[in-house]
């Protein structure tokens, strides 16, 4: 992926700048917009792996390396929920590197290979994720989206997202969302089903916050 000209710069300190906002363990909101850092893939946010909340440490772990430090984001490009895929550094450590060191996250290789090494390091080191045989996140989204379409009786097929309507707004929740199980779909309230994210991105429904 070639890399724009175009580079987000936030200082905490400043008062008439942005703090950025973790969405989970491998995306930040800045300024209003949503910035899915490249090259990694976190655990989901309800994730768990035996008694280990590794989803929600991930996203501790993503709020402690970017607290009170200078963020800046070199963009890369769109995907396919409306983010912009970005290199982030804190203080010009890259974000991304330090998120798979610390065992927190996983290489994205589908998408990249530019940390690789630093995954291979981390594994010999047996750091967070790679301390035992956990499930990686791309795994446990297609075990759980396989899941739900055995169970969601009431969506169409082949699109189990569900797209809620509430007072914090048009929240969708896909199979892997800790709440997707809770969540009830009334249709004649203009709730509805969606077969992707980006189907649920382009109706004007987001995904859940959990920061």
């Amino acid at each position: 992926m070639k890399a724009v000209s175009v580079v987000v710069f936030i200082a905490l300190c400043g008062p008439a700048l942005s703090e950025p906002r973790v969405v989970d363990g491998d995306t930040l909101e800045i300024d209003g917009t949503i910035y899915r850092l490249n090259g990694i893939d976190a655990p989901e946010h309800g994730q768990l792996y035996g008694s280990w909340a590794c989803g929600s440490d991930a996203t501790a772990e993503l709020v402690e390396i970017v607290k009170e430090h200078d963020i800046t984001c070199d963009a890369l490009g769109q995907d396919g929920f409306d983010r912009t895929i970005a290199t982030c550094y804190a203080d010009g450590t890259d974000i991304g590197a330090s998120m798979i060191d610390k065992g927190m996250a996983w290489a994205f290789v589908r998408y990249s290979d530019a940390y690789v090494d630093v995954e291979t390091a981390a594994r010999e080191r047996r750091r967070g994720v790679f301390s035992g045989d956990y499930t990686a996140p791309w795994d446990y989204r297609s075990l759980r989206w396989t899941a739900a379409l055995a169970d969601e009786d009431d969506a169409p097929e082949g699109c189990p997202i569900k797209g809620n309507i509430s007072k914090n707004g048009h929240i969708y929740h896909p199979p892997w969302s800790p709440w997707y199980a809770k969540t009830r779909i009334n249709l004649s309230e203009g709730e509805r089903w969606f077969c992707s994210e980006a189907e649920a991105v382009a109706a004007g429904w987001r995904a859940p916050r959990w920061n």
